[in-house]
């Protein structure tokens, strides 16, 4: 619903708060005034650039949870989740005791402002709904706010676009399979040897891990397989394209099958798998790809998109918020063909998303709690 719907059906007290906030001069007594004053108030472009510039970044946290969902209406456990989750645990430990806003408190004053609502049928009474035209103002703001701080560059003499190479080697990796036989050590790996003959093998190369460091979170074979083969081989586990089968890997029926076709698969359904495999580290990785598709629609430099959005996601264990950015998400759009990325001879690294990159993100949406999780690796 939009903003008028949800002022018509709010009662005069939130009304009169709104109005408050937005400082209206109106009659207080007639729904009437204080609608069309609150109207005129928010529809002006300053105030809206106002409020969202005086946001806190928790604040801007909890917004970023909202701004990106398909759904208007969320619970009130749902919202104070949230606002749970904006102070990240470094933060908190750093904050020297300094007052804590409460959830209730966030969500009261983005109700005061007018971009909260309670329910008002007898569906919606437990819900609070976020109005669709405010939402989409908001957004249009905050991307705003964002592009100036970004530095943009023309394009680099080289960079990397890998296409659909990995929908590729999916197809390549069950061709693997299909011919050899694959051993498993005693933990459900590959033997390092064959891995190794395997990886070179593949369209886009990539080194088996190295000893010593952490591994665990983004997926189920990702501690001894590098980042992009492990994305392949669960892709192949989760479809039954694969089985794990006494000390050896084969393909299943329906991977024989896949094999025959030769078609590759679709780069919405591997796009949305990882999105879904990647949501249990990094819950809210669906609406940072979705920024990196506004903010780097043309060469931009990958320190300043950091700058920007890396105080929206939350470490991950050992894995910084520039890690995850870099590692687990611009890279691996990369390695999907959603993403480019060059060497520019005065800014260094950036990036830029590619058409395909922009048709799969805005084409593709998943539900909040629609994640996978793989059976956990053997021990």
């Amino acid at each position: 619903m939009y903003l008028a719907d949800l002022l018509a059906y709010a009662d005069i007290h939130h009304l009169n708060r709104i109005a408050r906030q937005y400082e209206c001069e109106c009659s207080h007594h007639s729904k009437n005034d204080l609608i069309q004053s609150i109207l005129s108030a928010m529809h002006r472009r300053d105030v809206l650039e106002k409020a969202v510039q005086s946001m806190s970044l928790e604040e801007m946290r909890f917004l970023n949870a909202i701004l990106f969902d398909k759904r208007n209406a969320f619970s009130l456990e749902e919202l104070t989740v949230w606002a749970k989750q904006t102070r990240f645990p470094q933060e908190a430990q750093g904050a020297g005791g300094g007052e804590e806003i409460s959830p209730r408190d966030t969500i009261a004053k983005f109700q005061r402002l007018g971009w909260l609502f309670n329910g008002h049928s007898p569906q919606t009474k437990y819900l609070i709904t976020v109005p669709e035209d405010i939402k989409r103002k908001i957004c249009d703001s905050l991307a705003r706010r964002f592009r100036e701080r970004l530095i943009r560059t023309d394009a680099p003499e080289v960079y990397r676009d890998e296409h659909d190479f990995l929908l590729g080697d999916i197809l390549n990796f069950l061709d693997f399979v299909h011919r050899h036989e694959v051993l498993l050590t005693s933990d459900g790996y590959m033997y390092k040897r064959q891995l190794h003959q395997l990886l070179q093998s593949l369209q886009v190369a990539e080194q088996p891990v190295a000893r010593g460091g952490w591994r665990f979170g983004y997926g189920r074979r990702f501690k001894e397989y590098p980042d992009r083969f492990s994305l392949i081989y669960d892709y192949c586990y989760y479809h039954q394209y694969i089985a794990e089968e006494e000390h050896a890997l084969r393909l299943t029926e329906r991977g024989e099958e896949a094999l025959a076709r030769g078609r590759k698969e679709s780069p919405l359904d591997v796009y949305r798998f990882w999105i879904r495999l990647y949501k249990g580290p990094v819950r809210n990785i669906q609406a940072i790809v979705q920024w990196i598709c506004i903010l780097a629609d043309e060469w931009v430099s990958a320190a300043s998109l950091g700058e920007v959005l890396c105080p929206l996601i939350r470490p991950y264990y050992y894995d910084s918020a520039d890690s995850i950015l870099n590692q687990r998400i611009l890279a691996m759009m990369m390695h999907q063909g959603l993403l480019r990325m060059g060497q520019h001879g005065e800014y260094g690294a950036v990036v830029q998303v590619t058409r395909r990159g922009a048709e799969v993100v805005n084409g593709t949406y998943v539900e909040e709690n629609d994640r996978i999780d793989l059976p956990p690796e053997q021990s």
